[in-house]
């Protein structure tokens, strides 16, 4: 059992067909302003929420040229769970997923995955498959909302919601689907200098994704993806209003 904030476990050696940590970088989104402070305020966010504020998403999915409607006929439902940490910092948890595991093994994500038919609702998924992968019990959970849909590229539509969890929470991991949690200030993921542009023709389709690698105790974190994608939703988020 671990702390929030603590590691446990190595991050794995992953094969790909191609490694998004060594694609090339199209910018970077200096030009635009970091969330100011008070915005990251966890009373400032539990407002947002609370008074039922929308902001259209900046972002749809993974890729630029999408048919929405057969992808989203044919998309599988899922959700993640963005906990933010409720520290005098506020941080957001991420998991490293197993090196064993059939999709995006080895990855960064928020815990989560596809919806059961026994799931009442994306909240619900999302609270289930977070006690499922690291044991964080729902009553230890502060729901706040949901952010739009995110479409990704592998076919699944991804409800993110938003909760606080506190820091003192002990955790319990699955080892067959998580290999550790860490932490990322929420300052530095909604600063747009450390936001990355990179682009991709696979499979006939340009791929457009954003990667927010974070340096820590001489290790890289490589967020991308439709992680890092949900991520510049909630900065658009934010910032909107």
């Amino acid at each position: 059992m671990t702390e929030l904030g603590k590691h446990t476990g190595s991050t794995p050696n992953q094969e790909l067909s191609f490694d998004p940590a060594l694609h090339p970088v199209l910018g970077v989104d200096s030009h635009l302003p970091a969330v100011p402070k008070e915005r990251l305020e966890i009373a400032y966010i539990r407002h947002l929420f609370r008074d039922g504020f929308q902001a259209e998403s900046e972002l749809f999915g993974d890729y630029s040229r999408l048919d929405g409607k057969a992808q989203l006929e044919n998309a599988v439902k899922a959700s993640v769970l963005f906990a933010i940490v409720d520290r005098p910092h506020p941080s957001l948890l991420f998991t490293m997923r197993s090196p064993k595991l059939r999709k995006h093994s080895g990855q960064i994500s928020f815990a989560g995955g596809r919806l059961d038919d026994a799931d009442p609702s994306e909240i619900d998924a999302a609270l289930r498959e977070a006690q499922e992968e690291i044991g964080l019990e729902p009553s230890a959970v502060e729901v706040l909302g949901q952010m739009p849909k995110y479409l990704t590229g592998t076919g699944y539509i991804v409800t993110p919601v938003v909760a606080l969890v506190q820091p003192n929470v002990q955790l319990l991991l699955n080892p067959h689907e998580v290999t550790e949690t860490f932490e990322v200030p929420l300052a530095f993921l909604m600063n747009p200098s450390n936001h990355r542009r990179h682009t991709r023709v696979f499979q006939g389709k340009t791929r457009e994704w954003f990667s927010m690698p974070y340096g820590e105790g001489g290790r890289e974190r490589f967020i991308w993806g439709a992680t890092a994608g949900m991520i510049r939703n909630f900065y658009h988020f934010l910032m909107h209003k």
